[in-house]
């Protein structure tokens, strides 16, 4: 190679961006624990026909290949379809409602852009074996948990359900086999706008007069209730849709009555959701912090697991995005920012008092501290400080001849530059206090 690089969509990512990754993957899994979901872990490479003719005009995303056995296999292109093949592989071992989350990468062989890669790494978080609103509620709630508790600000969840949106289409004078043209062309009203989504329904071939009417009701916006009653009024004569906003009301009910803000979401006509595999309500989280698109998002697909699984598993369940979450925290300062997993730096005063400084680190871990020992005495103490100020470590620890004859650390806070000598047993408890 001319140049060492990563592949382009994919990256590295060192100390500091991992730290605040870890964080946030701990933050979503005390999230989905406290509701009672249980981790699942699929292979991040499966059959390539498990793939295919599941993802609409996605497909072409898919990464394929054969192995040395001549074998069509893929790299996974999120965490749903691989669930939806455990269900039916291991149907007898679970037990419905089933609530699970996963996490890993995943892969999509498209144009890389700003919070958008080629490798990935995604929480999913899925209700199986329900088909009550009140799953699809308890799935937007955790979404909401999940970003308050890890600090965004003014972020709100849209809602909408997929037969809204057909029923806006057939209301509009169109057949079902234009319906998906529609999905596609309002799933980019956000990025396009009104005259360019009437321009993509136009290029269609939709007529004038319904693509004014389509955009004239995606667009119906305010209070969630005022929304379902104006859609109601106007889409009242089409049975699927009728059926879809009572839906919407079930679902915003069990959010009021599991205690979610309701300036946390709103019912939204425009939001269609791409993938083709959704058949009830649908949501994404924006907030005018990131205007490079929503944060997350998901929605029902009760028919996918049924075609492994042979019969109906209504399913809910929605994908935390981590490398978007990441690129926004970083960018809008949100979360802890931690230079090192050592809070204390365990310096060698010199050569003869290894053991000694060995001893103390060891102490010092068994006490619940994260803890770098210094591997050589060589360049002397302030080598030694400049190397744990380097590596972002707040507590630097001095235990030469005069400290162990008194029983004492000499503790050093890098950070403040204020340093005073503890007694040997009690640095664990000092350390604990000058970490709040």
């Amino acid at each position: 190679m001319a140049k060492l690089q990563n592949i382009k969509g994919m990256r590295d990512h060192l100390g500091q961006a991992m730290l605040l990754r870890q964080h946030i993957v701990a933050v979503l899994t005390q999230v989905a624990e406290r509701h009672g979901f249980e981790p699942l872990q699929t292979p991040v490479v499966e059959y390539a026909e498990l793939l295919e003719g599941k993802l609409g005009d996605d497909e072409k995303l898919i990464y394929r290949f054969e192995d040395n056995g001549g074998r069509r296999l893929a790299l996974r292109y999120d965490q749903t379809v691989p669930l939806a093949r455990v269900v039916a592989q291991y149907a007898g071992q679970l037990v419905f409602p089933w609530r699970r989350y996963a996490y890993g990468p995943s892969y999509r062989g498209e144009r890389p852009a700003r919070g958008r890669y080629r490798e990935f790494y995604q929480f999913d978080a899925d209700i199986v074996g329900s088909a009550s609103p009140l799953a699809d509620a308890e799935i937007v709630a955790i979404l909401t948990e999940s970003l308050e508790a890890l600090g965004f600000p003014g972020f709100t969840t849209l809602l909408n359900h997929r037969q809204v949106i057909g029923g806006i289409a057939r209301a509009s004078g169109l057949d079902e086999a234009a319906a998906s043209g529609v999905y596609r062309s309002i799933d980019k009203f956000d990025k396009l706008g009104a005259d360019g989504v009437r321009e993509e329904l136009l290029k269609m071939g939709v007529a004038p007069e319904s693509a004014a009417q389509i955009l004239a009701l995606v667009q119906i916006d305010g209070d969630p209730r005022d929304v379902l009653e104006e859609l109601s009024g106007r889409l009242g004569d089409d049975e699927r849709a009728a059926q879809a906003l009572e839906n919407l009301r079930a679902v915003i009910s069990g959010l009021v009555e599991m205690g979610v803000a309701p300036e946390r979401y709103k019912v939204a006509p425009r939001l269609a959701r791409g993938l083709s595999y959704y058949t009830g309500l649908v949501f994404e989280a924006a907030t005018p912090h990131w205007p490079e698109g929503s944060l997350l998002g998901g929605g029902r697909y009760d028919e996918l697991i049924g075609q492994f699984a042979g019969r109906a598993i209504p399913t809910v369940g929605l994908a935390f995005g981590i490398d978007r979450l990441h690129d926004v925290m970083e960018e809008l300062g949100l979360g802890p920012r931690p230079t090192s997993t050592a809070t204390a730096y365990v310096t060698i005063f010199a050569a003869g008092l290894e053991a000694d400084s060995l001893a103390l680190a060891r102490e010092l871990r068994a006490g619940g501290v994260n803890t770098l020992i210094s591997l050589e005495a060589g360049g002397g103490l302030g080598k030694q400080l400049k190397d744990a100020d380097r590596k972002g470590v707040r507590f630097a620890l001095v235990l030469g001849p005069d400290e162990l004859a008194r029983g004492e650390v000499v503790l050093k806070d890098l950070r403040g530059g204020a340093q005073r000598s503890v007694a040997r047993g009690e640095v664990v408890a000092a350390l604990a206090d000058g970490r709040q």
